[in-house]
């Protein structure tokens, strides 16, 4: 085996999943992530059909993700009045089996840390590739080398901006902003949702955050600065009804906000040399429904062909993305903002109708299904150490 110390950006989901296969296959692995800790909490997300299930069976953690699941539970659409017009069921919101993002991030972090460096509150600066590495400066680290390298650092990628150049050359924005925070109100069960055109908010329910969507031209701020984007969803909601402004006055006190454009990766390849991307770095989708088992999925294939490869990093990289890239053509294209979010009262009714009318959801249902499953799984299991 050869090329087997490798560096992870990113501690979320693609990039602890692809620490715990390395480490399996007999890998030295450093995880480095921007953020000083894991970041826990936040939206649900979910796992859809028996290819995202074999996956999770084959890492020994289908139980565990079991047991933490939140429950899928039904949302109630609502008007002004809090009346409601329908119920998005449980089996569309949450797929087979759904869990908080943070949930799971701790258990594949607590999973892979005894065999694995973290490294928290550090960033990548530059990486130069030579004939045997890739030579990585840190913002507060030393330098070091490191076989390979591996953008699984999300629909943000540091990685990727170094690698293969700035950020708008490969996401483009979908016309929408999100947003997530804990306001602390408790709005009970079911989980209830407001639209006026071009405008959404959810709350109550397991999925605990306040969840914003809102339709908006390209806006200019800080990501990391709270305050800033508190503004921004204030002058984003203004006069709306319902009980939104109940929710506004609690998000202005709230400590944490988590805002974001809806934006979409596109890329012609996801590897260059020594370096390769993973998750959302290479085919993110915000809130296509599908990013986190394109992760987890993704983490087991780029894994599994390195360790088949022998550390040829040639041979895996160009494997991964033979076998990955029609699997990931579910992130492609799909645009979640005007579904959540519609744009007129009509295109509003449109989209409840899907919901009252079974067979509506059942196709829908039906579509989800063959695109969770679009790939066929290698097993991997001559080459575990």
């Amino acid at each position: 085996m050869r090329n087997t110390n490798v560096l992870i950006s990113g501690a979320s989901i693609a990039g602890p999943a692809l620490a715990h296969w390395l480490i399996r296959y007999g890998f030295a692995v450093t995880v480095v992530e921007r953020a000083p800790s894991l970041r826990l909490g936040g939206q649900a997300v979910d796992f859809k059909g028996a290819t995202h299930r074999t996956v999770l069976s084959r890492m020994g953690i289908l139980d565990d993700v079991r047991r933490l699941q939140t429950g899928g539970s039904d949302q109630e659409i609502v008007d002004a009045a809090g009346r409601r017009l329908t119920v998005i069921p449980g089996e569309f919101t949450g797929g087979d089996v759904e869990i908080t993002r943070g949930d799971l991030s701790r258990l594949l972090y607590e999973r892979t840390a005894p065999a694995c460096e973290y490294v928290f509150g550090d960033s990548i600066t530059s990486l130069t590739e030579t004939r045997d590495g890739v030579h990585v400066t840190f913002e507060r680290a030393a330098p070091r080398t490191f076989d390979l390298v591996v953008g699984a650092d999300g629909i943000h990628s540091n990685v990727r901006r170094l690698a293969f150049g700035p950020e708008e050359e490969f996401v483009r924005f979908l016309g929408h902003y999100y947003a997530l925070v804990e306001t602390g109100l408790d709005f009970g069960e079911p989980a209830k949702m407001y639209n006026e055109p071009g405008r959404m908010v959810a709350v109550g329910g397991t999925k605990a955050p306040a969840f914003f969507v809102f339709a908006s031209e390209a806006l200019e701020y800080d990501r990391y600065d709270a305050e800033q984007q508190k503004k921004l969803l204030g002058r984003a909601y203004a006069g709306m009804g319902w009980r939104v402004p109940e929710i506004m006055d609690a998000v202005r006190d709230a400590r944490e906000v988590y805002f974001d454009s809806l934006s979409q990766v596109r890329i012609d390849r996801y590897s260059q040399g020594r370096l390769v991307l993973l998750g959302d770095a290479a085919y993110g989708n915000t809130l296509g429904g599908f990013g986190t088992g394109l992760a987890v999925v993704g983490a087991y294939v780029l894994a599994g062909e390195l360790a088949a490869a022998g550390g040829d990093h040639r041979a895996a990289f160009a494997e991964y993305e033979r076998q990955f890239r029609p699997y990931a053509k579910i992130a492609k294209n799909g645009n979640a903002g005007p579904f959540l979010a519609p744009g007129s009262p009509a295109k509003m009714r449109l989209r409840n109708w899907t919901f009252k009318y079974g067979f509506l959801l059942g196709l829908m249902l039906k579509v989800t299904d063959k695109f969770a499953t679009d790939i066929k799984l290698r097993s991997y299991e001559q080459v575990m150490r």
